[in-house]
């Protein structure tokens, strides 16, 4: 299963470092990833990969955003599938 991840919020040391960190330890691959800063302003998505098409999405939805409330970013996570539908309206 192919998964979007973005990652929004003031600029930090460490939080490609701590999100990177998260998805090998949910065994996500990163299969692409771009990030950008703007006057302090953090962005970054990128396309990751589980193993199994029957991964729990929602849990790692529930991971990401606990992680993001740590560190103090918003990290919102979609299936690809999703992704290209909503991008499609």
């Amino acid at each position: 299963m192919k998964i979007i991840i973005t990652v929004i919020g003031q600029d930090k040391v460490g939080i490609v470092a701590q999100v990177s960190a998260k998805l090998a330890e949910l065994n996500i691959n990163i299969i692409d990833i771009s990030q950008t800063l703007m006057q302090h302003n953090f962005t970054m998505i990128l396309m990751g990969e589980t193993a199994s098409d029957k991964a729990d999405i929602e849990g790692i939805q529930n991971q990401l955003t606990a992680l993001g409330g740590q560190i103090g970013v918003d990290i919102r996570t979609q299936r690809q599938e999703i992704f290209d539908a909503i991008q499609k309206l």
